[in-house]
């Protein structure tokens, strides 16, 4: 909004997307959508359109973890979370695409558990890998109009995502050090780290930038061998 969008958002609580709608203000619209109804998804950007004109940017960010250890797995949750992450991360997008500009940015929400191996989480990474490989089609497809896509992959962010690990101080104080340990920048990443590279990505800053996947992770996937774990 300090940049002077005009922002459309969607989210399936009601409460804190209103919530969220009063923070950023008259120019922007919060509609009520769960982002696997693929009509409600439709009819949200239609009303979004309708309201503020054709789109600009386009961010996917919705997705869900939900764990799925070898062995003990659900069927329930492996394709909730493919659902949440892959398809309706597509059929948002490509709800979308009638009412783009020529020249839009799309962007992905994508994660490093694509590439980490974190046990338990194979529905997760399958998705967000999923996510990767679908930015590359959709720009190859979309490249005509001049039409970006990307992705950022955050790694761990200080979000309320972590619940208990963040609970209390000395919770938060353990958790950092945790995380620090195993970054080559040693530390958690902050909210500010990847909604700058999100908006680096929507503007024209970004503008021969495509098909890309930007790591927000202090260096974790890139050169995991740098973090202070291994260091003398």
């Amino acid at each position: 909004m300090a940049e002077g969008a005009k922002v459309i958002i969607s989210g399936r609580n009601k409460a804190t997307l209103e919530a969220a709608g009063r923070e950023l203000g008259p120019n922007a619209l919060a509609v009520v959508a769960d982002t696997t109804d693929i009509a409600a998804t439709e009819a949200a950007i239609k009303k979004g359109v309708e309201k503020f004109g054709k789109l600009d940017v386009v961010f996917a960010n919705a997705g869900i973890a939900g764990g799925t250890p070898l062995g003990s797995a659900t069927l329930e949750i492996f394709e909730n979370v493919l659902r949440t992450n892959v398809t309706a991360v597509f059929f948002t997008v490509q709800a979308a695409v009638p009412y783009l500009n020529d020249g839009a940015s799309i962007i992905l929400n994508g994660s490093v558990i694509s590439v980490l191996g974190n046990p338990g989480y194979a529905a997760y990474a399958a998705s967000k890998a999923g996510v990767r490989a679908m930015a590359r089609v959709m720009a190859s497809e979309l490249s005509p109009r001049n039409i970006r896509v990307n992705v950022v992959a955050p790694g761990a962010i200080r979000t309320p995502i972590w619940g208990a690990a963040l609970a209390t101080p000395d919770a938060e104080k353990a958790f950092e050090k945790r995380i620090g340990a195993t970054t080559p920048l040693g530390r958690i990443g902050e909210p500010d780290h990847v909604s700058k590279t999100v908006l680096f990505l929507a503007s024209d800053d970004s503008a021969h930038v495509q098909g890309q996947e930007i790591f927000i992770d202090g260096g974790s996937t890139a050169s995991p061998a740098g973090a202070p774990i291994y260091r003398g």
